[in-house]
């Protein structure tokens, strides 16, 4: 069966619909030859580069291609326990490694299950090929990274609700040091009343300094198991207002300014992205059909010799 001249019309259509698409998707991408951020910040910190500023000394640069980021990916799948104990506190999980692994471990003999049941289904059915038995020992690794990935988004949403919750946390903070308690006495009053992620850490901070822990190393404790870059510079700041005898409600107040100006900086960097991604179906979908809307009356009038 050869092509006519409407499905000849509809691939050029289609595909020049699709390209332009690409093109336009492609322009608004970042620059894949961008430099990196130590390379743009080395000539303004000369003092750990060479004389040029080309070169950080002791940086780690970002791993770059599909090979170096499997393998940070299996690294963290397969790391230590100290690692993943830190994960897991950042995700607010209450188990440890080691049920972790077991579940880990339920979930990879979950896989390899599924997968045979799948092989033995085809092979009953009469679909069978050498390269199913592949297909549970697949299936077992991706139980295993899925469970990962579980772990993975936990942590990465908690973080997020933690940012969310900072700059009230603050202001509650100084608004209770403002009214003449102390530090310890305005982390507890915002422990007991609050409800979010933030205030259930601070709880555990005021247990810790009530069981004699320094109260500016329960803190510094909490920024390092979060490792939230937010809460690590107004934890920072508050330690060393702390130790120098700095006035704390004029510190809290500027650190909950800075972590509104960080939302909103946040939210507008969320609203860019979204708009790309608002893209796809007006590219490759109304896009399209306009053009098809527009072109197509005419083929069909050239056909019939009406042009």
């Amino acid at each position: 069966m050869g092509f006519t001249t409407t499905d000849l019309a509809f691939a050029i259509v289609l595909g020049t619909a699709f390209g332009v698409g690409v093109c336009l998707l492609v322009s608004l991408a970042p620059r894949w030859g961008a430099p990196s951020l130590a390379r743009r910040i080395a000539p303004y910190i000369r003092d750990v580069t060479d004389a040029r500023g080309l070169d950080v000394a002791g940086g780690i640069s970002a791993p770059a291609g599909w090979a170096p980021l499997l393998r940070v990916r299996l690294l963290r799948v397969a790391g230590g326990d100290a690692e993943l104990a830190q994960r897991l506190h950042r995700a607010g999980w209450t188990i440890d490694a080691a049920r972790f692994r077991v579940r880990q471990l339920a979930w990879a003999i979950a896989g390899l299950a599924v997968g045979g049941v799948i092989v033995v289904a085809l092979v009953l059915a009469g679909r069978g090929s050498p390269a199913l038995g592949l297909l549970p020992p697949v299936a077992a690794v991706a139980g295993v990274l899925g469970c990962d990935a579980w772990l993975t988004r936990a942590a990465r949403n908690r973080a997020a609700r933690i940012e969310e919750e900072l700059p009230t946390v603050l202001e509650f903070l100084s608004l209770c040091l403002s009214a003449g308690e102390g530090i310890l006495d305005s982390l507890r009053r915002v422990s007991e009343v609050g409800a979010g992620e933030l205030t259930t850490e601070l709880r555990g901070v005021v247990v810790a300094v009530g069981t004699g822990s320094p109260l500016s190393e329960s803190l510094t404790r909490l920024a390092a198991g979060l490792e939230i870059p937010a809460l690590t510079r107004s934890t920072d700041q508050l330690v060393a207002a702390i130790d120098r005898g700095a006035p704390l409600a004029h510190v809290l107040q500027a650190q909950a300014l800075d972590a509104r100006e960080d939302a909103k900086r946040t939210l507008i960097e969320r609203a860019g992205r979204k708009e790309i991604y608002m893209l796809f179906p007006l590219v490759f979908l109304i896009l399209p059909l306009s053009v098809l809307f527009a072109v197509f009356p005419g083929i069909f009038m050239l056909r019939l010799g009406l042009g």
